[in-house]
């Protein structure tokens, strides 16, 4: 029984991050995962040997699906406040790892932007 609990309230967690609220009810502003994967697609390059930036080849996911499930991650984690691209760049291509990093959260900004 409990873990049919626990199942069920992954499950709504899943769907509440997919709509923009947590599991507490608290309102997060809305976020297009597909359109924001999109733009991370082409701020890392789409001819490049590591779409969307997915420096790790995994047996069972594709890169898009990789970055779905890292923007969906740092939602949840997110709390809300202050600009979400900029949260999920600390993250997911973080400014002191590489020189060209530090234009990341401003590229993807105006592609996620522009798509909208």
């Amino acid at each position: 029984m409990k873990l049919i609990k626990a199942i069920l309230f992954g499950m709504a967690c899943v769907f509440c991050w997919q709509i923009g609220e947590d599991c507490l009810g608290a309102e997060k502003p809305k976020i297009d995962v597909e359109k924001l994967a999109d733009a991370i697609f082409i701020a890392e390059g789409v001819k490049s040997k590591h779409p969307y930036g997915i420096l790790t080849a995994y047996r069972h996911t594709s890169p898009r699906q990789a970055c779905t499930n890292s923007i969906l991650h740092a939602y949840k984690d997110w709390n809300g406040k202050g600009d979400f691209v900029a949260f999920l760049g600390s993250r997911y291509c973080p400014p002191n790892a590489h020189p060209l990093n530090k234009n990341w959260v401003k590229n993807v900004k105006r592609l996620f932007e522009a798509s909208k």
